[in-house]
């Protein structure tokens, strides 16, 4: 009889795993939020950062896999991209999502395009949420031949920390660190490329 309430407790706590898996994983979901401040959504979770990143980005580890230049170090942490006094586009992926796929192209035909003006960033997080590993990650970047800044977050912080509730998750900050907005779900390059726009012309 023990064996048997084991095994159901067991199941039970797969079964609410999966349930939770599957709505955070609603990538086919859209939603925007308005502008606000990005201190809004991570006041529970406070991580150390520069003195240069504004005090209103919740900040998050990363290990770069690419453009390790501009993202600080090999070892370094999202805020510190504010360092370079820019607008900022935040996309969390991951190496297994379908619509991170469909999207990727479009990132890095807009961040050509803007290079001087806006600093496009990707985040994996495919293995805090079942959806590949680092491997699966750097592969998917090397056969679409992205080559915007890219890293993987450390831990599964930015998920509560920017409320994360699907993939792709796209967040467009201004240079002072002021979140424009938060869109879940696939952009087209044209969706992008009018953001992206409307960023660098609230800057001039």
């Amino acid at each position: 009889m023990q064996d048997v309430r084991q095994s159901w407790r067991r199941w039970r706590i797969r079964a609410e795993l999966v349930a939770g898996m599957l709505l955070l994983l609603a990538a086919c979901g859209r939603s925007t939020v308005p502008r606000t401040t990005a201190s809004d959504a991570g006041e529970q979770t406070h991580h150390p950062t520069p003195a240069a990143t504004p005090a209103t980005v919740p900040d998050f580890k990363m290990a770069a896999y690419q453009g390790a230049a501009v993202l600080g170090g090999r070892e370094t942490t999202f805020g510190r991209v504010f360092e370079h006094g820019k607008p900022i586009v935040l996309n969390f992926w991951a190496g297994l999502c379908p619509p991170c796929r469909a999207e990727m192209p479009a990132f890095q035909a807009v961040a050509d395009e803007y290079a001087n003006e806006v600093i496009v960033v990707g985040v994996d997080l495919g293995p805090f949420i079942g959806l590949g590993s680092e491997a699966d990650a750097t592969a998917l970047l090397q056969e679409l031949n992205i080559h915007y800044p890219a890293a993987a977050a450390v831990d599964p912080s930015p998920l509560q920390l920017y409320a994360v509730r699907g993939m792709p998750t796209t967040i467009f900050f201004a240079a002072d660190g002021t979140i424009v907005e938060q869109y879940t779900g696939l952009l087209t390059e044209q969706q992008l490329r009018s953001r992206v726009a409307d960023l660098v012309r609230e800057e001039s």
